[in-house]
């Protein structure tokens, strides 16, 4: 797909972008079909077709580089000088947690057992995750984002994202509320090791047994297993144990850190809307996926370094659109949002990160006043 089409998509969507822009930045303009001009443009431009070539190029290469870095630490492994393949480990099993992400949302193929195949492979055999937790958590997220009901991913845990969450938290939890703008990216360094532990607890609760068939959980578990068991005997096998638990730990801590880096700019310090929108009107597709996300600018180092969700306002309001389609179809989403009068969000990435820090800072300003 050229990048000159980026000037006819704003064209297109300028000329099919019906409703009248808006008195305030984010206000409706009117009907619910405020989506269907975006929706007709996207398609017109072919932005929802998938890109197979693009994806068999990239998992290839990643595939690849795996083969490499295991080669590394089994011919390195008994010298402190294989822990630097461990980094260069974590960024490419974040690159298999953002393929296994793009088959969760049908961007590979729209074929649904195909799709699965290959979001088993990436998310539960070579990560450790279990790609149907994963799945009802995202697809959650993605019809409510930022909720605080009904988006998992802003629930009250071990950080809170509103100030009604903070309210009452004492003890450790008081303690981690008060401090975790601080605290926010030290934490992300266990989210690697987290994913795999939300991922056993999932497939062997009684909730998987309601949403998934036997055979299903079995499959799941066994890949799961055969991670753990694959990635424990590589290490004890090619190094002495002081050294296998200083990788395991620096190339988990790092994959954490990458994912967390990859996520955290997205909905953090956005509107966070109710049930009800403004003046008691229902928020549509558009409104609810546009004010709650936040893109992140940049170039290809960005692209590649984020997995494609800088684009995340385009990311939500198609999900299934590839990765490869969302920067081109940016100008035209950003020129309807301006012809409705609706904010689009866009910033750098360090900037990105100062607002989600200012945010969590914000939330826990209540129970600093207090102590």
């Amino acid at each position: 797909m050229p990048q000159a089409i980026a000037t006819p998509l704003v064209a297109s969507v300028t000329a099919t972008a019906t409703s009248p822009p808006a008195a305030v930045p984010g206000a409706r303009s009117g009907a619910g079909s405020d989506f269907a001009p975006l929706l007709r443009a996207v398609k017109e431009q072919g932005l929802l077709e998938r890109r197979t070539g693009w994806y068999t190029r990239g998992i290839t290469l990643n595939l690849l580089g795996l083969a490499a870095v295991i080669s590394g630490v089994v011919l390195f492994g008994g010298s402190w000088w294989v822990l630097l393949l461990a980094p260069l480990l974590a960024v490419l099993s974040a690159r298999t947690g953002f393929f296994g992400h793009d088959a969760g949302h049908a961007q590979i193929t729209g074929d649904r057992r195909k799709s699965r195949l290959i979001q088993l492979f990436h998310a539960n055999l070579l990560l450790g995750m279990s790609q149907e937790w994963w799945n009802d958590k995202h697809n959650r997220h993605h019809a409510n984002p930022n909720h605080s009901e009904k988006d998992p991913d802003v629930e009250a845990d071990v950080l809170v994202f509103a100030e009604k969450q903070a309210v009452g938290r004492t003890g450790a939890r008081g303690w981690l509320t008060r401090h975790q703008a601080w605290l926010f990216f030290p934490l992300t360094t266990l989210e690697g090791i987290a994913l795999k532990v939300y991922g056993f607890q999932s497939v062997f609760s009684k909730e998987a047994g309601a949403r998934q068939s036997v055979s299903s959980r079995v499959l799941e578990g066994m890949l799961l297993f055969a991670h753990v068991a694959a990635y424990v005997t590589l290490l004890l096998t090619t190094m002495p144990l002081g050294i296998a638990v200083v990788f395991a730990l620096i190339h988990q801590m790092l994959l954490g850190l990458h994912l967390g880096m990859a996520f955290a700019p997205n909905h953090k310090g956005m509107e966070v809307p109710d049930e009800e929108g403004e003046g008691g009107e229902r928020w549509g597709h558009l409104r609810r996926q546009v004010l709650t996300s936040r893109n992140v600018r940049g170039g290809f180092l960005t692209d590649w370094f984020l997995g494609g969700l800088n684009y995340q306002i385009e990311h939500h309001l198609f999900p299934s659109m590839p990765r490869p389609h969302l920067r081109l179809a940016q100008p035209l989403v950003r020129a309807h949002c301006g012809t409705l009068g609706m904010a689009y969000t866009e910033t750098g990435l360090v900037d990105s990160y100062r607002q989600v820090l200012s945010h969590l800072h914000k939330v826990g300003e209540p129970l600093r006043t207090s102590a």
